[in-house]
């Protein structure tokens, strides 16, 4: 998709396209069509809304709305296609269609990357209720499962710890290419350290990391197949004639050491050959996966003589990877033979080689791990991150809370699925510790909660669940993202380093309770007290009066 203004007047700043191509107005529930024409049809077209509620998340897809935004319009071929998918609509409608943008829109978020809660909105959208109606499905696509990803993506993070490298291992699992994509970049913005899509590298700035296969290793036969056995010492001054027989000459000497000859005999020279083969054309870079034979008895004992014979040319190997087996005794069984190395061979720092482990990996083999004792450096992790396995969707509603000037709410016997009405401004209040203690919601009128003085806060429906707080620090969340036209004063949408470095901020600023795996402490949500006898006066109203007969 080619970058185009929203509304062809319109300033010199130009915002581009969605990343996917296919993120088009044309992206909707039929039904969004049929309510706008029912809107259009009706003459309600141009009255106002403002929705948008979600659940518990990392919030994630805000910059890709903001994009859609800039570029929505309706090709003439869409609107025919439109027509025909609503027998008896009038011609009127399509040039409606035709002229339909967002330069009549605004919406205000929460920052992306911020940690949110249930009820608060993530989003408040305001606008002419036909075209913001065309918002919901492509918003909601756009939201839920980058939100959902990115949580993923943190909970991993939280069960590693901060010491861990994560990589993201999942373009080849992840439902297609689009999946692949946001997966990845959702996924460093949820706190990973580097991606193996070089796709997704490319288009974000993530970094890249990635080095070999088994099928890599399997491929060699022998150290005859390596025709360029030269290599140049890190400084360029020395050139090594036959790499090979060096890394050989290292074999033995780690075969003869007195600590470690129990360990391994004869190592498979097959992978002895692809190891020295890879160091050949990655010096700088080299690390092994080690166990597609043996990983005691072969892989470790062929990665360090080859890291050896590095070592002499001025290279430093940077480790080794785990894709089977059990990865807490094979951590420590390398690690151990790594510092063995180090202390007889007298090669300073060659104990603290990278140990990745990767094989499916997900929060609870991570959490297994921690609890067995393991020397796992990074995790390279696919599946279970990037499907979001343990939960297929996040569930992200778009609601209407206000038409008109006029508060609507929805109601439903179960209290979670009842609407908070009217347009709202949301705020986090902070403690003594630092801590975000409860975030609240309040009419649009009402005067912003001030630092130091006491407020009531009350749960939405409960009303039993009342405290009083006094706020140390008071951080209003909603900010204004889109105001019409990339021209108008708005929040600028920070790079997604930044977005990541906001994520992981916010983490490490939550109370740990709040955020631990099993059984976390709900997190306070609450309303003011004005807010809180509209709602109940506004559910009166709308409920219908039962009669017993």
């Amino acid at each position: 998709m080619e970058p185009k203004e929203n509304g062809s007047e319109l300033g010199q700043k130009v915002i581009d396209g969605p990343t996917n191509p296919m993120v088009t107005p044309l992206l909707n529930d039929l039904y969004q069509f049929t309510m706008a024409y029912a809107y259009w049809k009706a003459g309600k077209h141009n009255e106002r809304s403002n929705p948008f509620g979600g659940e518990y998340t990392v919030f994630a897809g805000l910059e890709e709305c903001v994009k859609f935004l800039a570029n929505f319009k309706l090709t003439d071929e869409e609107i025919d296609f439109v027509q025909e998918c609503l027998p008896g609509s009038e011609e009127a409608f399509c040039d409606y269609l035709r002229g339909l943008d967002c330069s009549d829109v605004e919406v205000y978020a929460i920052p992306e990357g911020s940690v949110v809660f249930p009820k608060v909105p993530l989003m408040r959208v305001e606008g002419p209720v036909g075209v913001v109606q065309l918002l919901e499905t492509p918003f909601l696509n756009l939201v839920n499962f980058a939100s959902l990803v990115a949580t993923n993506a943190a909970r991993h993070r939280f069960v590693a710890g901060k010491s861990k490298s994560l990589l993201e291992f999942g373009a080849r699992r992840a439902q297609g290419p689009d999946g692949a994509i946001s997966a990845s970049k959702y996924c460093y913005l949820g706190g990973f350290d580097a991606t193996s899509n070089v796709a997704a590298g490319k288009l974000f700035g993530i970094p890249l990391r990635g080095t070999h296969s088994h099928a890599y290793v399997s491929s060699f036969m022998s150290t005859d197949e390596i025709v360029d056995k030269v290599l140049r010492s890190a400084d360029g001054k020395t050139t090594c004639e036959d790499f090979v027989s060096h890394v050989q000459t290292w074999l033995k000497k780690i075969q003869y050491s007195p600590s470690l000859s129990g360990i391994f005999s004869e190592t498979n020279q097959s992978e002895l050959a692809a190891f020295t083969s890879y160091a050949l054309a990655f010096p700088k870079t080299f690390l092994a996966l080690v166990d597609t034979y043996d990983v005691m008895k072969s892989g470790i004992p062929n990665f360090c003589a080859v890291a050896l014979a590095l070592n002499d040319f001025g290279y430093k190997a940077l480790g080794i990877r785990l894709d089977s087996g059990d990865l807490a005794y094979l951590s420590r069984e390398a690690r151990n033979f790594f510092c063995t190395v180090e202390r007889e061979l007298k090669v300073p720092g060659f104990g603290k080689m990278v140990v990745t482990a990767s094989n499916d990996l997900n929060e609870e083999t991570i959490d297994a791990l921690n609890k067995q004792g393991h020397e796992v450096d990074a995790f390279g992790i696919g599946t279970y991150l990037v499907t979001c396995y343990s939960q297929a969707a996040l569930g992200c509603v778009f609601k209407l809370v206000e038409i008109n000037n006029q508060p609507r709410i929805k109601l439903s016997e179960d209290v979670t699925k009842v609407s908070i009405p009217c347009k709202k401004r949301s705020y986090r209040l902070y403690g003594k510790e630092g801590y975000p203690l409860v975030d609240i919601m309040t009419g649009e009128n009402e005067p912003p909660p001030k630092v130091g003085e006491r407020l009531l806060c009350r749960h939405p429906f409960n009303e039993s669940k009342r405290a009083y707080v006094v706020p140390q620090r008071v951080e209003e969340l909603l900010k204004c993202y889109w105001r019409g036209s990339a021209d108008e004063a708005r929040e600028v949408l920070p790079p997604l380093k930044e977005i990541r470095d906001r994520c992981i901020k916010q983490l490490e600023n939550m109370r740990p309770d709040h955020m631990r795996r099993l059984n976390p402490t709900p997190y306070k949500v609450s309303v003011s007290a004005k807010l809180y006898d509209f709602i109940h006066f506004l559910w009166l109203n709308e409920a219908p009066v039962g009669e017993l007969q």
